[in-house]
């Protein structure tokens, strides 16, 4: 298995349709898109100008995001999972969300394709200068608190989630070595 993270192309359209789909409208953690998208050419050429205009340095975004890199995460041609790197930390991610997010396609999970394109995505951030990033995961998500213990995670704290009902969050800080 070689995976690989690239920045989203219309190229990969018939994969990237193929792998939102598989979330059935659901949300997709690091996909950088709506709950309920619909994987059509218009919503792909959407998100590949959004993907532009996050990654260009002083772009004007809209209120309360951040500058953010996302990439799709494949395995030779097929979009197997999605990553964001979020520059910045405003309060909703530094409490809630982090400098990282990821979702594999659920026909996928369980396979080491986060583990991988973690690795990699803390490789890209270490190499923009970053000398910590936070991630976060839901208390009750055992799939990815190993993925970033695994990766060098130090538990911060746990704290009460965004909405009533849900799990609780875990923090998390990896710091990343110099080479």
């Amino acid at each position: 298995m070689t995976i690989a993270l690239v920045r989203p192309t219309i190229d990969l359209f018939d994969s990237w349709a193929a792998a939102v789909a598989e979330f059935d409208g659901g949300h997709i953690d690091g996909g950088g898109y709506e709950q309920g998208i619909v994987p059509d050419r218009a919503a792909c050429e959407a998100f590949v100008a959004k993907a532009e205009l996050y990654a260009t340095p002083g772009a004007v975004l809209p209120a309360g995001l951040v500058p953010c890199d996302f990439f799709w995460i494949t395995e030779g041609d097929r979009v197997v999972g999605f990553i964001a790197f979020r520059r910045e930390l405003n309060d909703w991610l530094r409490r809630f969300g982090g400098h990282i997010g990821y979702a594999t396609v659920p026909s996928r999970r369980r396979e080491g394709i986060v583990r991988e394109a973690l690795r990699l995505v803390l490789r890209f951030a270490k190499s923009e200068g970053y000398d910590r990033v936070m991630l976060t995961c839901d208390d009750d998500n055992v799939g990815s608190i190993r993925t970033i213990e695994g990766a060098g995670g130090e538990l911060e704290d746990v704290v009460d989630a965004s909405e009533p009902g849900q799990p609780r969050v875990r923090r998390y800080w990896i710091e990343l070595s110099p080479s």
